[in-house]
C-alpha cells in the first residue's frame, strides 16, 4: 500500500509518501510545497493543488492521511488553513483516493508513543522507523511522514483511531 501524508499549510505544506508491505515501511518521497510568499492566497492554493496532483500522479497512493483541522483563536488563520486542508482532500478525492484524518497528537502517539511529543522527537522517531540517514527536514515533512505512518498502523489494525471521511 502506498500512503501519502499531508501536513497542510498556506506557506508550507509538508508531504511524505511511503510504501507499506507487511511491517516494512519504505520512503518513496518527502518534502514541502512552498508557494512564493508574494503570491496571493488563491495563487498559493493553486500551487499546492498542482503540486499535490503531480505527486498523486507520480506515486498513485491508495490512501491520503491528512492532519485534522487546527482550531485557532485567530479565525482568519484557521479558515486559511482549512482551505489548504480542503485542497489536499480535493486533490485526493478527484483521483478516487481514500482519505483519512488524524490529529497531531494521534500521529505523535503512533510514531513516538507520546501524544505530546516534541517536533524533534517526531523527527528522530520517523528517521528510525523509516531508516533514514538523517532526520527528515523540515518539520512539516516529518509531520507528514508521521501521518503516513499513523495511517499504516491504522490500516493494519482496522479500528485504530479514525474512520474514512
Amino acid at each position: 500500500m502506498i500512503i501519502i501524508g499531508i501536513d497542510p499549510g498556506t506557506r508550507i505544506t509538508g508531504y511524505g509518501i511511503i510504501r507499506v508491505v507487511g511491517n516494512v515501511y519504505q520512503v518513496l518521497d518527502y518534502g514541502c510545497i512552498r508557494p512564493p510568499a508574494n503570491y496571493k492566497l488563491t495563487e498559493r492554493y493553486l500551487v499546492i493543488f498542482n503540486a499535490l496532483e503531480a505527486l498523486i500522479h507520480q506515486y498513485s497512493p491508495e490512501a491520503l492521511a491528512v492532519e485534522t483541522q487546527y482550531v485557532s483563536k485567530n479565525v482568519q488563520s484557521a479558515i486559511k488553513l482549512g482551505m489548504a486542508r480542503g485542497i489536499a482532500i480535493l486533490a485526493a478525492k478527484k483521483k478516487g483516493i481514500a482519505i483519512f484524518e488524524y490529529s497531531p497528537s494521534k500521529a505523535k502517539l503512533a510514531v513516538v508513543g507520546n501524544g505530546s511529543a516534541s517536533k524533534g522527537q517526531v523527527q528522530k522517531m520517523v528517521q528510525l522507523l523509516l531508516k533514514l540517514a538523517q532526520p527528515p527536514k523540515p518539520e512539516d515533512a516529518a509531520d507528514a511522514l508521521a501521518l503516513a505512518i499513523c495511517h499504516a498502523h491504522a490500516a493494519q489494525c482496522k479500528s485504530f483511531y479514525e474512520a474514512e471521511i
